[in-house]
Formats: structure tokens, C-alpha cells, sequence
């Protein structure tokens, strides 16, 4: 109580670009790192850092049971945080008046990014995207089917 933690915009920028070595991030299940879910080396996990955070894609593997079993519990939406592992490089300590501290934390070595039960920070999530992609590509068939009967509606008129 009293004390927290911030991971501040641009925190992930120079590991992700590669200035402290290779980015060489895994992607993992509750930080395990018997359960390999994706590497960035591979070309099998993406990052980015947006304007809402770090932002990573993971393509997973068909063949390997452990991804789809949790490919499967973040679908049903049992599991629905991530977390991260990571050095800091540089972090700011403020001190309030009312007691409080609060670490800033400005520059990190990413190491890997995990699909969590209990993540260190409530306000991350991880969507099964899948779902989102069959979803927009019926809609998208919807539409087209739409506008194919407005055509068809108009020439006849």
C-alpha cells in the first residue's frame, strides 16, 4: 500500500529496436519458459509499442497441444491478462507528499512477454484474435451481399 509502479511511453523503444543486442523476445505462458508459445527471432511473435502500451501478436502453433489448450482458455476468456519479464534500465522515484512513492519506470531489456493467470498488472489483456478475424471477414461478406442486392435492386428499378 503506498507505492506504485508506472511503465512509461517509449519504456520499451530502444529493446525492441534492438539497442542493448539482438531482440531475441520469447513469448510465454505464465512466464514458464518450458512453454515456448512464440519468438520474435522466429518471426512467430510481433511487438510493437502503441500509444496504449506494448503491443505484441503471437502466431500459434496448430501442432502444439500447450498453445492451443491456451489458445483455447483465452478464447472462453478464462485467461485474459499478460505480463512481462524485464531489466530496467533507467526508472524515476517520486515521492509524494501524502507518503506515497511511485516508481517510473522509463527504459527496460524486454525479455518476454507472457500470456498470464496472474499478471503483475491488471490493465493488460490478450484476445484470441482468431475469432475477430472470422468475424470481420463474415461481416465483410455480409456487406458484400448487401450491396451486390442494392445493385441488383437498382437495375431492376
Amino acid at each position: 500500500p503506498g507505492a506504485t509502479e508506472q511503465v512509461a511511453p517509449g519504456a520499451f523503444a530502444k529493446s525492441l529496436a534492438g539497442d542493448y543486442g539482438e531482440c531475441d523476445v520469447r513469448a510465454l505462458a505464465n512466464h514458464d519458459t518450458t512453454l515456448v508459445l512464440g519468438r520474435t527471432t522466429a518471426g512467430t511473435l510481433t511487438l510493437r509499442e502503441d500509444a496504449h502500451g506494448l503491443y505484441g501478436a503471437i502466431q500459434i502453433n496448430e501442432q502444439d497441444t500447450d498453445a492451443m489448450n491456451l489458445y483455447a482458455r483465452v478464447q472462453r476468456g478464462d485467461v485474459s491478462q499478460c505480463s512481462f519479464g524485464f531489466d530496467i534500465k533507467s526508472e524515476e522515484f517520486v515521492e509524494n507528499p501524502d507518503g506515497s512513492v511511485r516508481w517510473i519506470i522509463k527504459d527496460v531489456v524486454l525479455y518476454e512477454v507472457s500470456v498470464c493467470t496472474f499478471p503483475a498488472y491488471a490493465e493488460t489483456s490478450v484476445e484470441a484474435r482468431k475469432n475477430d478475424l472470422d468475424t470481420i471477414r463474415r461481416r465483410e461478406g455480409e456487406l458484400w451481399k448487401t450491396k451486390m442486392k442494392e445493385r441488383i435492386n437498382k437495375c431492376r428499378s
